[in-house]
Formats: C-alpha cells, sequence, structure tokens
C-alpha cells in the first residue's frame, strides 16, 4: 500500500509531471502601453503530430465524495494537458511518472492554492479533476488529432490512500 501525503503545489516539486501555471514568481512584461502585465509562456503545449491542434475548453468539475480513494490514473501520450481554475478555488491534483503503467508507490500528491493550475506533461498519469468544496469550473488546453490518446488504468483502492492525518483532508470534510 501507499500513503500519499498531500504537499503544497510547488514548480520545483512538480517538474517531473509537467508545469505549474501561475504569476507568482513568474518572469513578466508590461504591454499594452503599459496597462497590462504579460506572463508570458507559463507551460507549453505539448502536440505529437504536425497535424494535431491545440484546443480551449471549460470542464465543470464536481466536487469530491468523501470518503475519497484513488483508484484510477489517465494518461495522454499524444499531449499535454493544462487545467486552470477559473476562480480562486483549490484543487487537489495525484499523479505519477511517465512510464508504461503507474508504480502505486510512486504516486505523489499536491493541493494547489486557488490560483495556481498545473500543465501535465505528455504522458505523466494523473487523476481527473479533484475539485474540493464546489462544482469548478477549468479552462483546459489540451490536443486535438487522429488516433487515442486516452489511457486509463484501475486499481484496488486499497493500494493507495490519502493519509487521514494530513491537515488539508481534516479542515475540508464537509
Amino acid at each position: 500500500m501507499s500513503n500519499l501525503i498531500i504537499e503544497p503545489l510547488t514548480k520545483s516539486a512538480f517538474a517531473p509531471f509537467g508545469d505549474v501555471i501561475e504569476t507568482e514568481n513568474s518572469d513578466h512584461f508590461s504591454i499594452n502601453n503599459g496597462s497590462t502585465e504579460r506572463y508570458n509562456q507559463l507551460a507549453s503545449v505539448q502536440l505529437a503530430e504536425l497535424n494535431d491542434q491545440a484546443i480551449i475548453s471549460i470542464f465543470r468539475a464536481q466536487h469530491l465524495q468523501y470518503p475519497l480513494s484513488i483508484s484510477m490514473l489517465e494518461r495522454h501520450p499524444k499531449g499535454s494537458q493544462a487545467f486552470m481554475p477559473l476562480s480562486e478555488q483549490r484543487f487537489l491534483v495525484v499523479v505519477a511518472p511517465p512510464t508504461d503503467e503507474p508504480n502505486v508507490n510512486e504516486i505523489k500528491a499536491f493541493i494547489t492554492n486557488g490560483k495556481q493550475g498545473v500543465n501535465y506533461a505528455k504522458g505523466v498519469w494523473h487523476h481527473p479533476i479533484l475539485s474540493l468544496e464546489n462544482d469548478s469550473d477549468f479552462l483546459v488546453v489540451d490536443r486535438k488529432g487522429e488516433g487515442h490518446n486516452c489511457d486509463e488504468v484501475s486499481f484496488d483502492p486499497s493500494q493507495v490512500r490519502l493519509l487521514d492525518g494530513t491537515p488539508f483532508l481534516n479542515s475540508h470534510k464537509p
């Protein structure tokens, strides 16, 4: 069994899995005669094929039901996938390295600060959106193109559990 300790989402801790999308501590410059700060290229869209397109969508995620079990992960082998919350709501990020099959002992869990988004690198295993308290909308940038681009793997939920002592879980249970 693997016990997941939820960590704060930081650029360095999440780097093996993709990009953290946030303005805090990010390079920027003024545009529009000084009336706008541009935080440029906070993440890169990865596309596998020449004819692929980067698309923008909105996903509406239902809030978590407790007790929370982690029993599946998915990956997108042909492109990255970015999620940016449209309201300042924290969400949970569960990931594993981009291998043929995820190892439950390598799964990591992060909590965002409500202003951060994530860009899962091509092939990174991740859990679908885990909205914490309310139904939440996310701006999503991902790939449109030919071929299969979503692999899923299921496992026994007793193999991975979030630690009950995690302060996040104790302070957010309904």
